[in-house]
């Protein structure tokens, strides 16, 4: 059984070692910038490299699959927990294989051009998101009580959906970099590509964390390490939007290093949800049963898939400065 006692000793002193970085790096990421380079005033600034921006394009679509991943197993999980009781259980399942299918496509694919095929799967994901996450929160209210703790526990849970929603979106602006005219800046809605998407996976690493807190809160964070996905995420998050809004010139060092930290996150996570699988009654010997009832082992890696969208973006501000 879990031990549920607060942390003290060795596990508070690391935590408090945690919050100490983090506040630090904080601090860092916000405040510091490097000077501007010198220029003469007749120089001109060097033209836009073209395949840099398909490799901003190739850094997207890997993002996206290792999210459409990542929702795949964790979807294919909990829907078999619920038997599938509903046929639209099955959606996210096909939507996510194709995104994943196509963001691998995407990975490989060196042309400067969209693809009509990725765009459609793109789009078709990002709106599964959105009505997957309807159809979660109608879950939760219907049941006894509405909006409750209880419900919000043990119900379907509100922010998954968003993730397959976050793999088309990611995907669907790696093909409007993609299709960048050589010679020219990318652009998104009329903003520079680089600070769209950073903001845009500043703002869903920040949702990913809301899911993981409310998940953790719930297990009481009976371990030490489950206070790492509410406390990394944030500052990278917050440090990704400074650097996206923030001025061209500025330092950008410690966003990156909290963005790599984050991506490791993910990754080790996944180890720390299977150790916490095989402590339950019967271990790994009792997989079938523990696995739908342990720590979802797939979900992790959605701070992965968030993190390198978002180095993707440092490339964009840093290959494509606006100003």
């Amino acid at each position: 059984m879990a031990n549920t006692a607060s942390p003290d000793g060795a596990p508070r002193a690391a935590l408090a070692l945690l919050g100490s970085l983090t506040g630090v790096a904080l601090v860092a990421a916000l405040h510091s910038r490097s000077p501007a380079p010198a220029t003469r005033p007749s120089m001109k600034a060097p033209a836009p490299d073209p395949a840099a921006a398909n490799r901003a394009a190739r850094r997207l679509n890997r993002a996206a699959g290792t999210l459409a991943a990542s929702v795949l197993l964790d979807s294919a999980v909990e829907h078999y927990r619920g038997q599938f009781e509903n046929r639209m259980m099955y959606t996210p399942l096909v939507t996510a294989a194709m995104a994943l299918g196509v963001s691998a496509h995407g990975t490989m694919d060196q042309r400067q051009t969209s693809h009509m095929v990725r765009d459609t799967v793109y789009l078709l994901t990002a709106l599964v998101g959105v009505i997957g996450t309807g159809f979660h929160l109608y879950n939760v209210r219907r049941k006894v009580g509405g909006i409750s703790w209880q419900n919000l526990f043990y119900g379907a849970p509100v922010g998954a959906p968003m993730a397959i929603g976050l793999s088309g979106l990611l995907g669907y602006l790696s093909e409007r970099v993609r299709e960048t005219p050589p010679g020219q800046r990318p652009m998104i809605w009329g903003l520079p590509a680089g600070r769209a998407v950073g903001v845009a996976s500043g703002l869903g690493m920040a949702g990913t964390v809301g899911e993981a807190g409310l998940l953790h809160f719930r297990g009481r964070f009976h371990d030490p390490f489950m206070y790492l996905p509410v406390a990394m995420p944030p500052v990278a998050a917050l440090a990704l939007g400074r650097s996206a809004l923030g001025p061209t010139g500025e330092d950008r060092r410690a966003t990156r290093w909290w963005l790599r930290a984050t991506a490791i996150l993910g990754l080790s996570g996944t180890v720390f949800h299977a150790i916490g699988v095989g402590r339950d009654m019967g271990g790994w010997r009792n997989w079938q049963q523990n696995i739908l009832n342990g720590p979802p082992i797939p979900a992790p890696p959605a701070f992965t898939g968030l993190a390198l969208a978002g180095l993707a973006a440092l490339g964009l501000l840093e290959d494509h400065p606006d100003d």
